[in-house]
């Protein structure tokens, strides 16, 4: 981990409460998850960015393997404590710790977003690297450069915003087939195959 992201990991690390209280409605994604798991041929899939686990949860439920990763200490324990799957890591998703194409999806939902502009190509290889064949689900916010986070006090969050094309762009040069693009309420819903 270097210092790109330590500031990110800090807000969350102090807010994590705060966050499950404001986002915990997850009807918002069901229809890109229910799109994302529709493509996935296998049972592991892996959660990048997992927060408290919601949709590690989800994927359990209906029957799939998964494992939740990121690098927020206090995400990861309230992960552990409020889901019954409790397979949650530490890992930074630009070095995912998974075999060559041992994944049969990856889930990024409002993730990818705080990976440094610099760092975006090289994720997005690292996602088509861990990914046997299946789905790759990124959801980022819509806009130009990079943005300072202000929902909290003291919020030291950086997020990366990309137009569609860019993002796409990104996704296909990283050897991803674009499958699904949306945009609603200023965020960006891609669906990628390896």
């Amino acid at each position: 981990m270097d210092e790109s992201v330590t500031p990110t990991i800090a807000t969350y690390e102090s807010v994590a409460e705060q966050y499950c209280e404001r986002h915990a409605d997850r009807t918002v994604v069901e229809p890109l998850l229910d799109r994302f798991l529709g493509g996935v041929d296998g049972d592991r899939v892996l959660d990048v960015g997992c927060g408290p686990g919601w949709e590690t949860e989800t994927f359990a439920q209906r029957g799939y393997d998964p494992i939740g990763v990121d690098l927020t200490p206090a995400f990861l324990r309230l992960a552990s404590e409020q889901t019954a799957t409790g397979r949650f890591v530490r890992m930074d998703m630009r070095q995912l710790g998974v075999v060559d194409g041992s994944i049969d999806g990856l889930w990024a939902c409002a993730s990818f977003l705080h990976v440094p502009r610099s760092d975006a190509p090289a994720t997005l290889a690292e996602f088509h690297r861990a990914l046997r064949s299946g789905p790759l689900a990124l959801t980022v916010k819509r806009g130009e450069g990079t943005v300072a986070g202000t929902t909290y006090d003291d919020d030291t969050r950086r997020f990366t915003l990309y137009t569609t094309d860019e993002l796409t762009d990104h996704v296909t040069q990283a050897g991803f087939t674009v499958e699904h693009v949306a945009v609603e309420d200023g965020w960006i819903h891609c669906i990628g195959c390896a």
